[in-house]
């Protein structure tokens, strides 16, 4: 382990980033000794500076958070978890992540660019588990594959008439109809766009 640099109290910060999505989920602090428990177990550990004691995230509320790399600053006093949110909520408020008000206190409802497809397919997981009435992704997937993939085929035929216009406005508007419909199929066929994703950083040299 490198030699990072520890504050008087013997602690670094550390920021925890979702691989999927990109979100920053929280900030603690961590030891020596968290450190080392992270790395032998797989999964988070902090430190309470209230408590004085080690602590595994998740290890009451069940909101855990497998961590599948961890990065370190330039400066070495400061840690990255890149983590899996196994319950997808890593604040105890009970939202996604601790940074959900900005600076004038007000809570913030948008997401980032970075976030748009994997929050999109959850929504439509949400959608074919909880097939509420009137929902358009329900609609779609009973009427059957077919239908969803000629869907799909129609939206990137769009896409590409739109692309060959040139205007951008018509361009976005018909990307997102054909990444909405892809991202359904994937659904349907239990593949998480970040999968894909990863796939595609894999190519990139």
């Amino acid at each position: 382990m490198l030699k990072l640099k520890f504050n008087e109290e013997g602690l670094v910060p550390v920021i925890a980033q979702d691989y999927r999505t990109g979100e920053i989920r929280m900030f603690a602090w961590a030891n020596e000794e968290a450190i080392k428990k992270t790395l032998e177990t797989g999964y988070a550990h902090y430190y309470s500076r209230s408590r004085k004691a080690l602590w595994k995230k998740g290890e009451t509320s069940g909101e855990l958070q497998k961590v599948l790399e961890i990065r370190v600053d330039c400066d070495e006093d400061v840690i990255l978890y890149m983590v899996e949110q196994e319950k997808n909520t890593a604040c105890h408020t009970g939202r996604r992540n601790c940074f959900f008000v900005d600076i004038r206190g007000q809570e913030i409802k948008s997401i980032m660019p970075f976030e748009a497809l994997q929050r999109l397919q959850e929504v439509i997981q949400k959608r074919l588990m909880e097939m509420p009435e009137g929902s358009y992704t329900v609609r779609l997937y009973k009427e059957g594959e077919d239908r969803i993939l000629k869907k799909f085929g129609e939206e990137a035929i769009e896409t590409l008439i739109a692309l060959k216009r040139g205007v951008p406005e018509e361009i976005k508007a018909e990307a997102c109809d054909m990444f909405y419909h892809l991202l359904l199929m994937l659904t349907v066929r239990n593949v998480g766009i970040e999968e894909v994703l990863q796939e595609l950083a894999s190519r990139i040299k």
